[in-house]
């Protein structure tokens, strides 16, 4: 299997290298930021987006604001050698840890990643999924209230993310969205929910804690342009039972529309067509 690991130096190493220390701190505390990019036809996919969301992050995370410069040179290097390598789809993710835990002098750690994009992708994209809500903790408009939640940055701090889907996976369905502790629509573990209702889409507002998508907002600029309607605010279950349509959007999977939720058979009707208007807009 194709695998590229880039330093921080841009340069490519071997697969199998070692790039971090027992005491770094990504890995003992979860303390750093990742994000995650498609790479098709050989370029990554809302590059500039992800660098700026990287940017905005690392202050709230008590980062400093990583050279863009750098990450650039390090995305190059490592885009090169896929392309050698590899001709399908790729997963990138570009990751900053605060460093060492043991060396207060020690810069953060920089690394990044291509992997061949993985298998439930494809079947995500063509036959859509199956989910279920999940409660948890957030009140509306916490995220504004407790910045130390990190609910608006990329963190690596994923591990309830990967319990949802673990917990999914146990019960017989593919994914899940998040709900507050008032049942408003918040996210999925891994991409923002859309909607489309009365012809225009809808996304739940950040400030009940939800992650600002990269996918989201280049599928909604583009709407914009298109005289399509789009609108974020409170959004509930009952009104994702009704909708049109439903989406999950993100980098990698793109678009994979919710056939049923809660055990409930979605409508499915193309009144949009979200899964064409995400491909359109995966390169801005």
């Amino acid at each position: 299997m194709s695998f590229v690991l880039v330093s921080a130096e841009a340069r490519v190493l071997e697969p199998d290298s070692p790039i971090l220390h027992a005491d770094d701190r990504g890995i003992v505390h979860g303390d750093g930021l990742f994000e995650t990019m498609l790479v098709r036809d050989g370029r990554v996919c809302g590059l500039d987006r992800h660098l700026d969301r990287l940017a905005r992050s690392a202050p709230i995370a008590g980062l400093a604001v990583p050279d863009r410069a750098q990450l650039i040179a390090m995305v190059d290097a490592g885009l090169s050698r896929w392309r050698e390598s590899y001709d399908g789809e790729g997963m990138l993710r570009l990751v900053v840890t605060k460093g060492r835990e043991h060396d207060p002098r020690a810069e953060p750690t920089r690394y990044l990643t291509i992997a061949p994009v993985p298998e439930r992708v494809a079947a995500a994209r063509r036959d859509g999924v199956r989910a279920v809500t999940l409660p948890t903790a957030y009140e509306p408009g916490l995220a504004a209230r407790a910045p130390w939640l990190l609910a608006d940055v990329k963190s690596l701090s994923y591990a309830v993310n990967m319990a949802a889907l673990r917990h999914v996976r146990e019960i017989g369905v593919d994914d899940a969205i998040f709900v507050s502790t008032t049942g408003t629509v918040l996210e999925g573990p891994r991409g923002s929910v859309v909607a489309v209702i009365d012809g225009g889409l809808v996304t739940p507002m950040r400030d009940d804690g939800v992650l600002p998508g990269t996918t989201q907002a280049a599928l909604f600029d583009l709407a914009a342009r298109e005289g399509i309607k789009t609108s974020e605010r409170v959004l509930t279950v009952p009104e994702l039972y009704a909708a049109d349509e439903v989406w999950l959007v993100s980098s990698v999977t793109l678009a994979a529309r919710v056939r049923q939720l809660d055990g409930r058979e979605l409508d499915c009707r193309n009144v949009i067509g979200v899964a064409d208007w995400v491909r359109r807009s995966a390169g801005s």
